[in-house]
């Protein structure tokens, strides 16, 4: 599935030898930002802004690699068309996320940083502030992305140097740490940024957005640092130190006006009318054995669409089970329903397993009752009995046993829904909640996307040294946090 909302751009000489201004379609909802960077010799950077944040949303739902993603971890099924969910090989070139968001991003950056320019864009927000928030979204698309593929051009990516190698995710990874802690350190007190239509320009929240990333990228590398006093447990709790996100007020919140601009979910099912995706009978079966109310908001129904069958099988399964559930509720979604990119329940969930592992001193059970009842409340269940009953289940409750890491780690990629990228990853490191692969299926499930078809031929000498360390660009070679 295509992203939604962006200007196609032609690639010449690969993703790094992009030497224009990229900007997508402006959108009119949010007001008087809305004008054409094209027009003007120096790009509009609120316009910008405002373009990658609204298609940030697709890194939630909606981008090829999401979609893909989210079949993969089982948040969804596909009703029709089954090949990805039966793992046949994806063709997903990543050509629009370098040549669209991530250039926007560091044109952003050029602008502000350029002698000729920066007097100019500083009319949007002070340099220093506009940098450090491209600097963090710049982290965060390059952190689902190596997630997705693993070893990637990053070094000397959007240079506009031709053709390049591809970096290690080993190195990658803490360059990420670092960019993430320049960031947060680079904002100042100057002008409001323009454009911002996650965060209306708050520093505070941007820098705990920040922090809350390191977090995620250093408990992601647990399979590699697994012990205190490495890069991981070290990374983590000055992350911590440093303050995250910790409330839902400050979730990482995708904004969806309505009108013209609307949940791309809502988007999917009542606008375009194509229902090719459900949730999957692996989501509402773990929903109903845990006695999850939060079944009601991930679907319209608890009868989930078994995953991973033939085309012909889910035709057939269908059509005696003409009612299924569809993502958010289907026409009950919301066109205004936002998306989280990171929540404070999924903070509070990172800091209980942190906590579990030794690297802080934090109450693993308090983080835990903290994030499970932080995304029931995102969700909008607010009962303070009903989740207390819910946290009390031998099945949900920590014990101080070894089967509480599949407990904390089931409630991470159940806080992740819909965001695929978010909840592969998850499943992928800790293993849990334990997925069947597709039914009659000799492959396992997929560790990774292979790079597109397009890089073997705009960038055939890297491509072909990075493809050979995955068993020849294998969806099921691992990647390096991932070993």
């Amino acid at each position: 599935m295509k992203r939604m909302n962006f200007k196609q751009i032609v690639l010449v000489l690969g993703v790094s030898a992009i030497g224009f201004t990229g900007c997508k379609k402006g959108i009119d909802d949010f007001g008087t930002i809305n004008r054409n960077p094209n027009a003007t010799t120096v790009p509009i950077t609120s316009a910008l802004l405002t373009n990658v944040l609204s298609n940030a949303g697709n890194n939630v739902w909606g981008g090829a690699t999401n979609t893909t993603a989210g079949l993969y971890c089982q948040y969804m099924a596909e009703t029709q068309y089954t090949d990805i969910s039966r793992y046949a090989t994806p063709t997903i070139n990543w050509d629009d996320t370098y040549a669209g968001d991530l250039y926007d991003l560091q044109n952003i950056i050029n602008t502000n940083t350029d002698a000729e320019t920066k007097a100019t864009a500083a009319q949007y927000g002070s340099n220093a502030n506009q940098i450090a928030i491209a600097r963090i979204l710049k982290a965060y698309y390059f952190m689902v992305l190596t997630d997705c593929y693993g070893d990637l051009p990053y070094a000397q990516a959007l240079k506009g140097v031709g053709t390049i190698p591809y970096d290690k995710q080993e190195t990658i990874y803490p360059a990420l740490l670092t960019e993430l802690k320049e960031a947060v350190a680079q904002f100042d007190n100057g002008a409001t940024v323009q454009g911002d239509v996650m965060y209306s320009g708050n520093t505070t929240k941007w820098k705990k957005l920040a922090n809350s990333l390191r977090a995620i990228l250093a408990l992601r590398m647990s399979k590699v640092f697994p012990s205190t006093g490495q890069l991981a447990a070290t990374e983590f709790a000055a992350a911590l130190t440093a303050g995250v996100i910790d409330a839902n007020a400050d979730n990482a919140n995708i904004p969806y006006p309505g009108g013209n601009y609307r949940n791309p979910i809502y988007n999917y099912y009542v606008i375009t009318q194509r229902f090719d995706y459900a949730v999957s009978k692996t989501m509402t079966d773990q929903l109903t054995t845990l006695g999850d109310p939060r079944i009601n908001n991930f679907g319209n129904n608890p009868n989930g669409f078994p995953y991973g069958l033939t085309r012909s099988d889910a035709l057939a399964w269908q059509t005696i089970n003409p009612t299924f559930a569809f993502l958010l509720g289907f026409t009950a979604t919301p066109q205004t329903l936002p998306f989280s990119l990171v929540s404070a329940g999924q903070v509070f969930l990172a800091r209980a397993e942190a906590a579990r592992r030794g690297w802080t001193s934090e109450n693993a059970a308090t983080m835990y009752a903290s994030g499970v009842t932080a995304e029931m409340n995102r969700w909008g269940i607010t009962n303070g009995a009903a989740i207390n009953a819910y946290l009390a289940q031998p099945t949900v409750a920590l014990d101080g046993s070894a089967a509480d890491f599949e407990k904390v780690a089931t409630q991470r990629w159940l806080s992740h829904f819909p965001d695929g990228n978010q909840g592969w990853a998850e499943w992928r490191r800790t293993g849990f909640p334990a997925l069947s692969p597709a039914p009659g299926q000799s492959n396992p499930v997929p560790r990774r996307i292979p790079y597109g078809p397009n890089e073997p031929q705009l960038n055939a000498t890297n491509y072909a040294a990075a493809a050979a360390l995955y068993s020849n660009n294998s969806q099921n070679a691992r990647i390096w946090w991932d070993k």
